[in-house]
């Protein structure tokens, strides 16, 4: 196949939803009402949503047939244990908890482990695990590897970088660190992909020190599927195999079900220690749901099954990956400064390089994030200085991110390469007049995950006045 086209899709489509774009003056109007923040952006109101990839795909027919197979019994439903057969399955763990999202596994798990002033490293924190940490009186400590901030078209920019992880563990001691978290694929990085080396130099470290060894696995399918096509000895191995290795380093993972899932909803937690898991689901129990349910519907609960199977399906796997790197490829020529590689779930747009007249403090990438869907009613999301920055509360000094990106996530089954060609189109005409384009000052915010609710002021250029 001509690496300029898009792959074809691996299914046909049985159902359509209509979409719609509204007037700009309209846009113009939901941008103010919303404050700024797309967040609060009607889903109506929206042509191409490229918010998140979580929750947000299409299921299969297989998918929908599940559903009539959802046991609602309240403790030992059948559905509970379909589920639990399939994911211990793929992970290899003893205990499979389900939890109704990746957040929730998150918190009954540092609930359960942290201690006020106890670090958290990762490769990267998501935005939901550094605030879980956080919240539960930890530190979250991120340490990616050198090559993850090179311009560099290299295979494996979301590693872990093991050298820091070793001095800082030595640095801090073993006893203040009750696990080490490994986000795959990176999300924070671009949505690269993590190497098996990587991950097994990094579980001897965690053992070599007594300390548990965590998987955020919401994309593992994506990240065993990059493994596949790029390290070494895996090549005739299928994704199920190079899962199961994967797996079988950690001590538990924690997933989001709604991105390799194939789901609109659910998650689990699996870990192999008796103790660890009784103090989950006795948390769980107040504040999830009996531990055969976990605050998911019984038809949920089948649903997921079903597509962490499909997720290992290498034609469906294929299609995933070229389809995101195709659409790095048009946003590229049409003139975005995009994080290389292309990753596992969404193309990652440099804002700061795309608007490098607006500072970190006026939020370049929230700043791109208004005009795609001022310009074309599109949807994205700013992961730079309003996700990740704030303030010192010691000393007050404002923290910038290290990067100024903006997410364009693509949802699983829905989009064709029509719409991706129109999200390049948008971006393009946004170039053409960028110097046009002003920053934004916060008038509103949260303690903890403030872009969910930020409010926000325009600020124009010189020369041009806001709207």
């Amino acid at each position: 196949m001509d690496k300029f086209k898009h792959p074809a899709e691996p299914f046909r489509i049985k159902a359509v939803e209509p979409i719609a774009l509204l007037p700009r003056e309209k846009r113009e109007e939901v941008l103010r009402a919303a404050k700024y923040n797309v967040f609060k952006i009607k889903a109506q109101d929206i042509y191409i949503d490229l918010l998140t990839d979580s929750g947000t795909g299409a299921m299969s027919n297989q998918q929908w047939a599940a559903l009539m197979m959802g046991d609602e019994s309240y403790a030992g439903a059948r559905s509970f244990y379909r589920f639990e057969s399939i994911v211990r399955d793929i992970t290899g763990k003893k205990h499979i908890i389900p939890t109704h999202q990746g957040r929730v596994a998150e918190n009954v798990l540092f609930s359960s482990i942290l201690k006020k002033g106890d670090y958290i490293p990762n490769n990267t924190h998501f935005d939901t695990t550094r605030a879980n940490v956080s919240h539960k009186g930890g530190i979250p400590i991120d340490f990616p590897c050198p090559e993850a901030s090179s311009d560099e078209e290299l295979p494996f920019k979301g590693n872990m970088d093991t050298l820091r992880l070793r001095r800082f563990i030595e640095e801090k001691g073993a006893d203040r660190i009750p696990a080490v978290f490994m986000t795959v694929t990176n999300n924070s990085m671009g949505g690269q992909p993590v190497s098996m080396s990587n991950i097994r130099e990094t579980a001897a470290l965690c053992k070599e020190n007594g300390i548990l060894f965590f998987f955020d696995c919401a994309r593992y399918a994506e990240n065993c599927y990059f493994i596949k096509q790029y390290e070494p000895g895996y090549q005739n191995k299928s994704i199920k195999e190079i899962a199961l290795e994967l797996f079988s380093y950690a001590d538990g993972a924690l997933m989001s079900a709604k991105k390799d899932g194939l789901a609109n909803m659910g998650g689990f937690a699996a870990v192999n220690d008796d103790d660890l898991a009784r103090r989950i689901i006795e948390l769980l129990i107040i504040i999830e749901g009996f531990p055969t349910y976990g605050g998911m519907s019984g038809r949920d609960i089948d649903a997921v099954a079903v597509g962490l199977q499909e997720a290992l399906n290498e034609d469906y796997l294929e299609y995933r990956i070229g389809q995101v790197a195709y659409f790095g490829r048009i946003l590229e020529r049409a003139g975005a400064p995009i994080i290389k590689p292309s990753g596992g779930h969404a193309i990652f747009i440099d804002a700061a390089r795309f608007l490098p007249h607006i500072p970190n403090r006026h939020f370049p990438g929230q700043a791109l994030t208004v005009e795609l869907y001022r310009e074309g009613g599109i949807r994205a999301v700013e992961i730079g200085s309003l996700m990740f920055g704030g303030y010192d509360p010691n000393t007050g000094e404002e923290i910038h991110a290290a990067r100024e990106l903006v997410r364009l996530a693509v949802p699983r089954r829905v989009y064709t390469a029509s719409h991706l060609d129109y999200v390049a189109e948008i971006v393009g005409r946004i170039g053409n007049r960028k110097d046009q384009i002003g920053g934004f000052k916060i008038t509103r915010q949260a303690t903890y995950l403030r872009h969910f609710t930020v409010e926000l002021d325009e600020i124009a250029p010189k020369g041009i006045s806001v709207k």
